[in-house]
């Protein structure tokens, strides 16, 4: 397989049309149509549509994810004069595990992922789901409302909060800071973007710095222990504990567009919502097919760090490659019937959060909080349905979620 160079596409005004951020399918289905991976000469850029041809490449060690490495990137001379507030901000976001390779990747990570294996995670479920039932009771009987500011965009923050024991008076200040950072995702930012991004990152930081202190001495927070430890011990710089540490605690904005995404998808198909009620043990298998149907985000990037054969496609050192998980999760050649929704679907190899050595540290505890929220949702209503057009946000191009859901819920 070759790569396809498609000079008459412009890649980033599709990537960047409301229409398909609003729905990506139709789009991504065509051009997978006409190969797996694609070269846009325009930007350098390669773009992976293909599950097997992704598959090779987050799991190949030649792929890494620190954009330092990219040829045309951020961290160049040139670039860097041209654009110091792109500098100045990824300089300052980058140190940090999602952002590193090997071996930086996995001295970072090790401090954090005792936390989050998935047998570390069911005993958190408790507090969970009192959280989800408070934010359901609030919900009106009867009575529209708006489920992403009633419930989705609340329960990940309060969950997140719990676990590093932050005091609830900052949800308002976490949620500005993270509509801030979700942009820095995007890799196309306008100057103000930038700016509020750095100023929400450095506000982030000047925070958790503080948070640390108060909480030395406190044994009941593991988390927070973990991050101490490492930096007292010079794991961990002050640097690398605060990006990871600000990385962890906004790391829900991708559940929070899985459970609108999931919400959204159960209205749209009540067969399947009426199966799941009968048959609640499909509950992880329909979060599967969920994060496989309408991924919360559209694209996964790695950079190489030294030429890649991706199935047949020759990727050079320095380049950037994006994996189009629309198009991946829904390629006919890995998933039968794969523009249908099946809740019971195995198996459900879907790439929402990512894979090899960066697959996502929160992928446990993101697939409780949807699985909870979900069973706590259908158990204490009858009747879930649309009370009016969902509106997706058009101003991100990486994360991909709902802006505003409204429903009616019914006892």
């Amino acid at each position: 397989m070759n790569e396809i160079a498609s000079p008459e596409l412009d890649w980033w005004t599709l990537l960047t049309d409301p229409d398909y951020l609003t729905d990506p399918h139709p789009h991504l289905k065509r051009i997978r149509e006409k190969g797996q991976v694609h070269y846009d000469p325009a930007s350098d850029i390669y773009f992976v549509l293909g599950h097997e041809a992704f598959s090779s490449m987050v799991r190949a060690p030649q792929m890494g994810r620190d954009t330092r490495l990219w040829t045309n990137g951020w961290s160049r001379p040139e670039s860097k004069q041209r654009d110091p507030l792109s500098y100045e901000l990824f300089s300052e976001f980058q140190r940090q595990m999602v952002n590193s390779d090997q071996p930086d990747h996995r001295r970072m990570r090790d401090v954090y992922e005792k936390a989050f294996r998935p047998a570390d995670i069911p005993p958190l479920r408790p507090m969970i789901e009192a959280e989800a039932r408070k934010l359901a009771e609030d919900l009106p009987d009867g009575t529209p409302v708006e489920f992403m500011t009633a419930f989705a965009n609340h329960l990940p923050l309060r969950v997140v909060r719990n676990l590093f024991q932050i005091s609830p008076d900052m949800d308002p200040k976490l949620a500005e800071w993270n509509a801030a950072l979700v942009k820095i995702g995007d890799i196309m930012m306008s100057q103000e973007q930038k700016r509020e991004a750095l100023e929400a990152l450095r506000a982030y930081k000047d925070f958790l710095r503080g948070h640390l202190e108060a909480c030395r001495g406190n044994p009941d927070n593991r988390l927070i222990g973990l991050a101490i430890e490492a930096l007292d011990n010079g794991i961990m710089d002050e640097d690398e504990t605060l990006n990871n540490l600000k990385g962890l605690v906004s790391g829900n904005e991708t559940t929070v567009n899985v459970l609108g995404n999931g919400l959204l998808t159960l209205v749209n198909h009540p067969d399947a919502m009426q199966k799941l009620r009968s048959e609640p043990a499909l509950m992880r298998t329909a979060i599967e097919e969920i994060l496989r149907y309408e991924p919360a985000i559209n694209f996964i990037l790695r950079v190489a760090i030294e030429d890649f054969d991706c199935c047949g496609t020759s990727i050079p050192k320095g380049s950037l490659a994006l994996g189009l998980i629309c198009a991946i999760n829904r390629d006919p050649e890995r998933f039968s019937e794969a523009e249908s929704f099946d809740i019971a679907r195995r198996p459900n190899a879907q790439y929402i959060f990512g894979g090899g050595p960066h697959v996502c540290i929160g992928a446990a505890l993101a697939r409780l909080e949807v699985e909870v929220a979900l069973s706590v949702l259908l158990e204490r209503f009858s009747r879930i349905e649309l009370t009016g057009d969902p509106v997706w946000w058009t101003d991100r191009t990486n994360q991909r979620g709902l802006q505003s859901l409204p429903v009616r819920f019914t006892r």
